[in-house]
């Protein structure tokens, strides 16, 4: 699901973006993640409200949480950006997650959240998950990105569509959460076909 922090077991490489080198289109950016960001990436995760719209909330301590921060920069199966107005690149605000790197399919799932109720609904969630595209096809050379959905989440779905992901599937009664069964809609993105020289 998108925010989930992954407890994958596989190999590890280390996968950074430099940070000189953000990705970004005339509103908003990707880029590592600072350490001013690490205090607000943990609000997100801990927010059940937010978890609500994506993800079972399960609360994540701060043991855990530094156990996490200090393997991804080790662990090949997770790459983590933070989102960022342009105009205000000092202050992230969401995240994008690849996670579970299968290398011999080149492909990868994606995770995102805008932090804050307020600064969703401005396409800024699209805007990164297009950039992550971009990222996936033309530097990390994958074929494939997937993610998983809350079928009732028809904004976090738009968000995706809007971004070039497509509905493949649903997985009924997918997840339980909040006291009840939930839909799970599957969706992915394919690299596009190259132009034929």
């Amino acid at each position: 699901m998108a925010a989930q922090l992954s407890n994958s077991a596989q190999p590890t490489v280390v996968l950074v973006a430099p940070a000189g080198q953000a990705l970004g289109d005339d509103q908003i950016s990707l880029a590592p993640m600072l350490p001013q960001d690490f205090g607000l990436l943990f609000a997100w995760l801990n927010d059940a409200d937010a978890a609500e719209l994506d993800v079972p909330y399960l609360p994540v301590s701060c043991l855990a949480y530094r156990d996490w921060l200090e393997k991804i920069g080790r662990d090949s199966s997770q790459l983590l950006f933070s989102v960022r107005l342009r105009a205000q690149p000092d202050k992230a605000l969401g995240f994008i997650q690849f996670k579970n790197f299968q290398s011999i399919y080149r492909s990868a799932e994606l995770g995102t959240r805008i932090g804050q109720e307020s600064e969703r609904g401005h396409g800024y969630g699209a805007r990164a998950v297009r950039l992550a595209l971009s990222y996936a096809w033309n530097t990390l050379n994958l074929h494939r990105v997937s993610l998983q959905v809350f079928a009732d989440n028809q904004r976090a779905q738009a968000c995706y569509r809007n971004a070039g992901m497509i509905p493949e599937g649903l997985m009924r009664d997918g997840a339980f959460t909040g006291g009840r069964w939930r839909d799970v809609v599957l969706m992915a993105a394919l690299r596009p076909a190259e132009p034929d020289c």
